[in-house]
């Protein structure tokens, strides 16, 4: 059940157990609270002086005039305050008595009436509430059980009180708690999401999105590892452009970075999940192809040369392909150097391939 549709003896878990356990600490017996509700009538007589007394002297402190505010505001916390000098003597103090203390306390703290200022208006009460019995009660026993009575009880209602300043402070710290939480998970995944961002930068070349040489050397040494433990072919393929300073000479390094972003993007759309594209640097990339057959290498280098001269006829690439060892030592940079040279002999002999 949300807590707006629990009374505030609900919410905080008073039962009539409770409630009797409170007042025999402070040692209120059910006969003296009886016993108060025969000066009911006489609190109703005075009530207007009380009151009236009550809030001149808690307007001379500044602090509480403050808070008070204005003339509407004052008129509903002095039929407050009467409606609560009249209940001390109801004679009744079960739960609608309690659940209107916490409440009184919950409005307190609300509008951010201190601890400090709210014993001072307690005591300033008290004092207005003893003259009037001492004025009206002539047997000295009577009224010295009586004003113990009526100081117990505002002790009472003074515990309650505190009871919502407390619970109030710990929703607050409870709901601090929770949105600290809540903003230290969301600025926990946008660092994730921001690491994993700037991981994926380290890895990538800005302009084609293709793996950056540095990775691209990590990821071929890991696969012909594993090319050379299950015993699966492994194809090197490196490629680049034929006169390619002439394109950016002639035509501008716009036209330039277009053309090689046009090769990373058709990589990215037509090669295995698998097969990892590169590009090695300027006009220069690298394909590692994992159990691929040199034979299968040259059909996916096929292609590729199919779609790229059909977009800019006036471009050519050179391939070198150059097929893993599989018992030999051979490490990755040898084998993209081999590749490089196949690639270098390829336009020598003004082809498209050659293979090793």
């Amino acid at each position: 059940m949300r807590r707006t549709e629990q009374t505030l003896v609900e919410q905080m878990h008073i039962n009539d157990v409770e409630i009797q356990h409170r007042m025999s600490l402070l040692g209120l017996t059910s006969q003296s609270l009886k016993s108060l509700s025969n000066y009911k009538a006489v609190i109703e007589s005075s009530i207007e002086n009380m009151v009236n007394e009550f809030y001149q002297k808690q307007t001379e402190v500044d602090e509480i005039s403050l808070l008070i505010g204005d003339a509407d505001t004052l008129t509903r916390l002095r039929d407050a305050q009467r409606q609560y000098i009249i209940d001390l003597f109801c004679g009744r103090y079960e739960h609608e008595y309690v659940n209107n203390r916490l409440r009184i306390g919950m409005v307190h703290k609300r509008i951010g009436v201190e601890p400090k200022l709210y014993l001072s208006a307690v005591c300033t009460l008290k004092e207005i509430i003893f003259e009037v019995l001492r004025t009206t009660i002539i047997d000295q026993a009577e009224l010295s059980l009586t004003l113990q009575t009526v100081d117990k009880l505002i002790y009472f209602d003074t515990t309650l009180v505190f009871d919502t300043y407390i619970d109030s402070l710990v929703g607050e710290i409870e709901n601090a708690k929770r949105r600290t939480e809540v903003y230290a998970k969301g600025l926990e995944e946008k660092v994730a999401q921001r690491t994993q961002e700037l991981e994926k930068l380290a890895k990538l070349d800005p302009l084609t999105n293709l793996y950056n040489r540095r990775v691209m050397q990590e990821l071929l040494q890991r696969d012909l590892s594993r090319a050379r433990r299950h015993k699966l072919p492994l194809t090197i393929v490196y490629f680049d452009l034929d006169n390619f300073k002439a394109v950016n000479d002639t035509q501008g390094h716009l036209k330039g970075d277009e053309v090689l972003k046009y090769i990373g993007q058709y990589l990215h759309e037509n090669i295995r999940e698998i097969d990892i594209p590169c590009r090695y640097g300027g006009d220069e990339f690298c394909m590692i192809l994992p159990d691929c057959e040199i034979q299968n290498a040259i059909t996916i280098c096929d292609k590729l040369i199919a779609s790229f001269e059909a977009r800019y006829p006036e471009l050519h690439l050179s391939f070198g392909l150059v097929a893993a060892p599989l018992d030999s030592t051979v490490d990755a940079e040898e084998l993209i150097n081999r590749a490089d040279k196949k690639m270098y002999e390829a336009k020598k002999h003004q082809g498209s391939f050659i293979v090793h």
